[in-house]
């Protein structure tokens, strides 16, 4: 690592590669996509990894984005190939989002909005957010920290991961099951949050099965598209199962004026801003990053290319 080269996507601004020039201790060098690599080992820092740039000699790949599955969807991954990626506060945006759709919901504040639009003064009940359960599917660094608010506001947080967890609950979590036993939990949810990456165990993940599960759940993805299967989405929409859905993410994005997610009855499509990555976010986690691999650790920010996550 201490001969290897800096290079850096073109998009990346000129104050984050100063900083990135600040860790590594050496010039970056801006690698447009249809440029060889040169020479000698190399880092890049990137939100996607050009297939010029996936040679024996890269050394490590940091990802700008927290999501990596386009990156191992392109290709083979070149091997031994470190890969990390950038977490940041991504988890305390997200958790604000889905907190401000719960309450928003909670407090009629859709149809409020559209009283306004009529000019019509109506009183309509509130909900009690606390002492209602969440569904929150991903017990990782997002996943947990978005558990964590809502059990802030008094809401019972339940997590799902991919297999049943013995001992104490990680934190944010009143307790965690696996994902093969969660017939009974959702069924129990007033709100069903996923946070899962898409690996070949999550595409498709929610489907007519869970989703008939439902009892009235309102349903937040803020984790990948193609983990929901859109056309059972809208039919337990349009049979009550789910009561309402705010989609951050969609299987196609930007979705075009016609696409037919517009049209799904009680849905809000937002344009996959829940968790927005800033500069400085990918600097505190490259720095980290480098610090471990400097010391001869593994990040912890690294990926498991063979999970996908």
């Amino acid at each position: 690592m201490s001969r290897a080269r800096l290079l850096v996507a073109p998009a990346l601004g000129g104050g984050l590669v100063r900083e990135l020039e600040r860790i590594g201790g050496r010039p970056a060098e801006r690698a447009a996509a249809d440029a060889e690599p040169g020479g000698g080992p190399y880092l890049y820092v990137g939100a996607a990894l050009p297939d010029r740039l996936r040679t024996p000699d890269l050394l490590w790949f940091h990802s700008v984005n927290a999501g990596t599955d386009p990156l191992l969807a392109a290709g083979p991954w070149p091997a031994g190939a470190l890969l990390t990626r950038t977490v940041g506060r991504m988890g305390e945006r997200i958790a604000q989002y889905v907190l401000a759709w719960i309450l928003a919901e909670c407090q009629r504040v859709p149809e409020f909005t559209a009283q306004h639009s009529r000019s019509q003064w109506r009183r309509l009940p509130s909900e009690l957010a606390a002492g209602q359960t969440a569904l929150v599917y991903g017990v990782g660094r997002v996943g947990g920290t978005v558990a964590a608010l809502l059990r802030g506001c008094g809401i019972r947080t339940v997590g799902v991961a991919r297999t049943a967890r013995t001992g104490p609950p990680p934190p944010g979590f009143d307790r965690v099951i696996g994902a093969d036993e969660d017939g009974e939990a959702l069924r129990d949810a007033r709100w069903v949050v996923t946070a899962l990456p898409l690996t070949g165990a999550t595409a498709g993940f929610f489907g007519a099965e869970r989703f008939a599960a439902l009892r009235g759940a309102s349903f937040v993805n803020v984790g990948r598209g193609a983990t929901v299967d859109l056309a059972a989405l809208e039919a337990a929409l349009r049979g009550g199962s789910v009561r309402r859905a705010v989609l951050d993410v969609l299987l196609a994005e930007p979705a075009s004026p016609g696409d037919p997610v517009w049209a799904l009855p009680r849905t809000v499509v937002t344009s996959h801003s829940a968790g927005i990555t800033a500069d400085e976010d990918v600097v505190a986690d490259f720095a980290a990053c480098w610090e471990a691999v400097a010391a001869g650790r593994r990040p912890e920010l690294a990926v498991d290319v063979e999970r996908g996550y």
